[in-house]
């Protein structure tokens, strides 16, 4: 299937996270390369970006990171969580972002958490709740949802707090509201989880988001041990009609090829997650 093959078909719509390919490209010329295969593009900490010359693109920016500092639990970083989130959402205006990402602490470089907490307590996880409750009552004040990532302890983020998907799900159940949902990365479940098709099967109805990247190495879909045609026709066949997102690497991703093998990661995740079904209610790219 070539680049400009749109099925009107696919439930899907799919979107790819220019942090993570065409790295050999200024940014703006990342965001541009993912918009010419027909999907959508997500971008990570707002802060780091011009807003406006990213919005003058005009390629849809589905989501973004809701926060900038912060935690579910302490005092200061609930606080900080809460009125970080509030810049994020100007920031989300500026761009016509839908949707906000968060994790259950903020995370430093490498992806250490800021605040490590890997087993909370009875009274963490009530005070996550009510942070999170606010954080729905401020999406709900702006029109976007907040979706809260699952990641993984043993690989990328030791010590992360509510890490697990079945934490996040915990938690967005808790809050019970249409502006906190869970972001399902598959890739982080992969690590932590497994058995994904009946992970993605019992948190459907919670779900606000799926990402995806193989494991091992964090590449396109196909390029590791995860059955991903087969996840995507079972996702279809669930009834899931929204957004997923590849944050991925390209496989073999270097400084002299990285559009070559960009191009190629994109096609085929866009051949992974093209699924045809009668009431179809998706596409690659939305405007």
């Amino acid at each position: 299937m070539s680049s400009t093959d749109v099925s009107a078909n696919n439930p899907f719509t799919l979107a790819a996270c220019a942090e993570m390919i065409y790295l050999d490209r200024p940014f703006l010329q990342r965001v541009e390369a993912i918009a010419a295969h027909g999907i959508n593009v997500e971008i990570w900490d707002w802060t780091t970006k011009d807003l406006d010359a990213l919005a003058a693109t005009g390629v849809p920016i589905v989501s973004m990171t809701g926060y900038v500092e912060g935690d579910l639990t302490t005092d200061e970083g609930s606080a900080r969580f809460l009125s970080t989130a509030e810049d994020s959402l100007r920031a989300a205006e500026r761009l016509s972002c839908p949707v906000l990402n968060v994790h259950g602490t903020g995370l430093g470089e490498g992806g250490i958490p800021v605040v490590a907490n890997e087993h909370p307590s009875p009274a963490d996880w009530l005070r996550a709740a009510d942070t999170l409750r606010h954080l729905a009552e401020l999406g709900q004040r702006e029109g976007r949802v907040f979706t809260l990532e699952n990641l993984n302890l043993p690989v990328d983020h030791p010590g992360c707090p509510f890490a697990l998907a079945r934490d996040t799900r915990t938690l967005v159940q808790a809050v019970d509201s249409p502006w906190l949902r869970m972001n399902l990365d598959l890739y982080h479940a992969q690590i932590g989880e497994g058995n994904l098709i009946e992970l993605c099967r019992q948190s459907l109805p919670w779900v606000g988001e799926i990402q995806v990247a193989d494991v091992p190495g964090r590449a396109q879909p196909g390029t590791g041990e995860v059955n991903y045609r087969a996840i995507a026709q079972a996702l279809a066949e669930a009834g899931y009609r929204g957004n997923i997102g590849m944050e991925a690497w390209a496989h073999g991703q270097g400084p002299d090829g990285s559009t070559s093998v960009s191009d190629a990661a994109l096609e085929e995740f866009i051949r992974t997650f093209t699924v045809e079904t009668a009431d179809g209610g998706g596409g690659r790219g939305r405007s």
